[in-house]
């Protein structure tokens, strides 16, 4: 019997899924960065390597769904009191980056030929950095959070921000017939406020009221379609009335970035946006021309020497002018002079808007790749200057404080207790994040002024996104001792350097954290236990001196009956229950002081 034909696209996506396997992971290991295994593997299969799929036109239409998932994830980041602790590095330093090295990029263009248009896009195009290169780059050498990484990020921050108006840049410079009366002008004007105003009303109002209805439903897979529906409902809403789909994402995605399920939507999206991006960055690889490219390798060597030699020097006269020392100027410099995906963005969009032509485009995307190409060679190449220089016994200058760094804390469950635990750890003026998985607390939590989170711990992604790699503790306040088990698994196997503070629910409870290794534990009950029996003590006229003393006894015997049932089971030991205290004796260490 004839096999039936297969389903549409299943020959491409086998052809994709096994380009990229091997694409990437080489990549990976060469120290480029995945973007550039994801362009590799598309110039490879693509029409002008080995042929193994057609035009890359066909794939982007799908892909650009990433780039629309990518910027709803850059929204939910954008918490206000973040933007508000990084002002100065991202609408200071980062806007003034994009300005200078677009300006002066897009001069370099109009001196190539170029029309004034098209001269703009490219040179604002080519002044955005690589987000997910920099930052990958950041967090293989261990420095996202030093003084110099945090800048960095600001700077990348502003240009995920900056690719919103230059997308609608675009729209505005593409030719073609506009409205040629006021009246449909003032039409066109009200549709696109009226779009703009449906989703900040809805977002504000509405999601997450919906949001708290399917979390109470427990089904991940539901939350997950809702997830996929915001994110791509506003960009439909924005596409309808001509504006860009990803302006729409971005937007919700801000005004849920203050909402309970702001993690909980990223962690489910992130596979979507990741996968989608991949294919975004091979349609863009099979877009690659490389007899064009050869013909006129004299324009994009011009191309990658000014865009790395500008936009690098720019960064560090800035970064030296904002109050950086030299060492780190240098290294923001040469993490941050490459092309970014957000070009890939731009110049497809231009091209739909007959902003660029295709062999304009494929060479700006051939000094793009070529940036990224060269930018871990930069890193490197200075890494060897600072250790011959060191060699040479100078001082090296680029010693990094954090005197204004603080611990940040994960509180995992936010009732009663963990509640009482934010509020000792925010009076101190530590930083916290909370989750729960119950709506009813988040909800009154909020009420209470706390920023409490949806979130399921034994999700290693949501963990993840909640902050506890970056976490300096993570205060595990559930109730369930499975599910606290499986989140301490989670985090001991993905950040093993952060400290776990459990609260135990009972003895057995208890036992079970000390075989996990946490760093602390506490039983809920014993404390308030201890303070009752004192305080029936004292009502009862026992001295104080002695309800301190049965006090000491009483800890030290669990202390001895917990390493007992430690090596012979939950009920060994129970003979400590039932000794009476000695009078007059303290145990050594805890005796008054002698007069003086």
């Amino acid at each position: 019997m004839a096999a039936e034909a297969a389903p549409p696209f299943f020959a491409e996506s086998i052809v994709f899924l096994a380009a990229t396997v091997v694409a990437v992971p080489l990549a990976k290991r060469l120290g480029l960065g995945s973007v550039v295994g994801y362009l590799a593997a598309g110039a490879a299969i693509g029409p002008h390597g080995l042929q193994l799929l057609g035009s890359g036109e066909d794939v982007l239409h799908v892909a650009e769904l990433g780039v629309v998932l990518l910027l709803f994830v850059i929204g939910l980041e954008l918490d206000p009191q973040k933007l508000w602790r990084m002002k100065r590095d991202i609408f200071g330093l980062g806007t003034a980056q994009v300005l200078l090295t677009g300006t002066c990029l897009c001069a370099a263009a109009r001196l190539a030929g170029l029309q004034h248009a098209t001269a703009l896009v490219a040179g604002f195009g080519l002044a955005l950095s690589s987000t997910a290169f920099a930052l990958q780059i950041l967090q293989e050498r261990g420095q996202l959070s030093s003084p110099y990484g945090q800048r960095a990020f600001g700077i990348l921050l502003l240009q995920d921000i900056a690719i919103v108006p230059l997308l609608a840049l675009v729209a505005i410079l593409a030719p073609g017939p506009g409205p040629t009366t006021f009246a449909n002008i003032l039409s066109e004007i009200s549709i696109v406020l009226a779009a703009v105003a449906g989703v900040i009303l809805t977002g504000r109002y509405l999601i997450s009221p919906i949001f708290l209805f399917l979390a109470a439903s427990r089904a991940r897979e539901v939350m997950l379609t809702a997830a996929l529906l915001v994110a791509l409902g506003s960009a439909g809403i924005m596409h309808a009335v001509g504006l860009s789909m990803a302006l729409g994402a971005f937007l919700a995605g801000v005004l849920l970035a203050e909402s309970s399920f702001r993690h909980t939507l990223e962690a489910d999206i992130e596979p979507f946006r990741s996968l989608l991006m991949g294919l975004f960055f091979v349609a863009v690889g099979m877009s690659l021309d490389f007899s064009l490219v050869v013909e006129n390798w004299m324009i994009v060597a011009a191309g990658v020497g000014t865009v790395m030699i500008l936009k690098g020097g720019f960064l560090w006269a800035l970064s030296r002018g904002t109050g950086s020392p030299n060492s780190d100027a240098l290294r923001i410099a040469v993490t941050l002079p490459q092309g970014g995906e957000f070009a890939f963005v731009l110049f497809t969009a231009a091209v739909s808007n007959s902003l660029l032509d295709y062999q304009t485009a494929n060479l700006l995307n051939a000094i793009v790749i070529i940036t990224m190409l060269l930018t871990p060679v930069a890193c490197i190449g200075l890494d060897t200057l600072a250790a011959r220089v060191k060699a040479r016994g100078v001082e090296n200058p680029s010693i990094e404080t954090f005197e204004e760094a603080a611990p940040t804390v994960l509180v995992i469950g936010f009732g009663r207790f963990g509640m009482v635990v934010a509020q000792i750890l925010t009076s101190e003026g530590l930083e916290i994040t909370a989750i729960d998985n119950r709506p009813d607390r988040i909800a009154y939590a909020r009420k209470m002024g706390y920023q409490v989170y949806y979130g399921d711990a034994t999700r290693a992604d949501v963990l993840s996104a909640a902050g506890a790699g970056k976490a300096a503790l993570v205060a595990m306040c559930i109730e369930n001792d499975k599910v606290m088990g499986k989140a301490i698994d989670l985090i001991r196997e993905g950040f093993p350097e952060t400290l776990i503070f459990c609260r135990a629910t009972d003895r057995a409870h208890m036992l079970d954290l000390t075989k996990r290794g946490v760093d602390f534990q506490v039983r809920e009950t014993f404390e308030s236990s201890v303070v009752f029996g004192r305080a029936a003590l004292e009502a009862l006229g026992t001295p104080l001196d002695r309800i301190d003393q049965i006090e000491e006894d009483v800890r030290h015997r669990d202390e001895e009956r917990l390493a007992v049932q430690l090596s012979e089971g939950i009920y060994a030991g129970k003979d400590q229950l039932h000794r009476v205290t000695p009078r007059g004796q303290r145990r050594k260490g805890k005796q008054d002081a002698p007069a003086e």
